[in-house]
């Protein structure tokens, strides 16, 4: 039997949300963007917080973390609370998958990019979707440095009828339900614990953080918002309540091109360095919002 499954998380009229940015290089534009967006969305009477999202163990610095916060504060950007920095917390991850995988509903693989694209998997919503070749072994069968999948099918046959999300984002306001087959085929068995690294992926981490740090509103760009079904299942799977979701527009290059830091968008820090001023670094930006969520 499902968990019980609250359909939006626990609300005393305050908005609850976070800027969850990789310690994995620089802030750019984008980073300003989001930031800025999730603390005018969120009003004075919000409470924002700051979680990094460290578990790329082969990317994450520490000398990018202190820049973040140098950032941030250098923007305007105020969080409450202490910063949350996900690989503190690696044990909580940990026993959420002993719980998966006491019900059945994870397994391990070995496989590598190269086997899926051998395979001949096809494209879906974030990349290849995994065909299913380690799908039958048992965690019995689990070695190190195996990746640990979810079985979306059989998440989905104990989740029972996934629970409607509301998003208020420009681009998908409205109410949705999530939809088993296009989980199936276009998103497959996600990555929740990663090969040879071990590190927890973002598609557990950031559903399970959401949660212990009663997020009621998830506010983040636009390019996540394929991954919000996935979340809501994983949220309806382990328990946790389904935020409000708010997928922002992208800040985009004169080409169109998101700003991203593996393209090696400019950083802040560069801005501030050519005595760019922070209204000159906000006039950059598209307009914020002016009427923040309602609770």
């Amino acid at each position: 039997m499902p968990r019980a499954t609250r359909s939006s998380p626990p609300n005393d009229g305050v908005i609850v949300t976070r800027f969850a940015p990789s310690p994995t290089g620089p802030l750019h534009l984008g980073h300003a963007y989001s930031a800025l967006t999730i603390q005018a969305l969120a009003g004075d009477a919000g409470r924002v917080l700051l979680r990094l999202e460290d578990t790329d163990s082969t990317r994450s610095r520490q000398e990018f973390a202190a820049q973040i916060l140098d950032d941030l504060s250098w923007l305007g950007f105020h969080w409450q609370g202490e910063v949350r920095t996900q690989s503190d917390h690696q044990a909580a991850y940990n026993a959420a998958l002993k719980d998966l995988a006491r019900r059945g509903l994870i397994y391990p693989c070995s496989c590598t990019r190269a086997d899926i694209s051998r395979a001949g998997a096809k494209l879906g919503l974030q990349g290849l979707v995994y065909p299913g070749t380690c799908r039958h072994r048992p965690m019995s069968e689990a070695q190190d440095g195996d990746a640990l999948r979810l079985n979306v099918a059989r998440a989905l046959e104990h989740a029972g009828a996934l629970p409607a999300f509301t998003e208020t984002g420009p681009l998908h306001a409205g109410t949705h339900q999530p939809d088993p087959d296009t989980l199936i085929d276009r998103i497959g068995d996600p990555v929740l614990r990663r090969r040879s690294t071990g590190d927890i992926a973002y598609d557990l981490a950031c559903p399970h953080d959401d949660a212990a740090q009663g997020v009621t509103h998830v506010i983040r760009g636009a390019d996540l918002w394929d991954s919000t079904p996935l979340h809501v299942l994983i949220q309806t799977v382990m328990g946790w309540p389904v935020p409000i979701y708010h997928h922002h527009a992208l800040v985009t290059d004169e080409t169109g091109r998101r700003l991203a830091k593996i393209d090696r968008s400019k950083a802040l820090a560069r801005y501030r360095d050519e005595g760019v001023s922070h209204a000159e670094l906000i006039a950059m930006l598209p307009p914020l919002p002016i009427t923040p969520l309602a609770p």
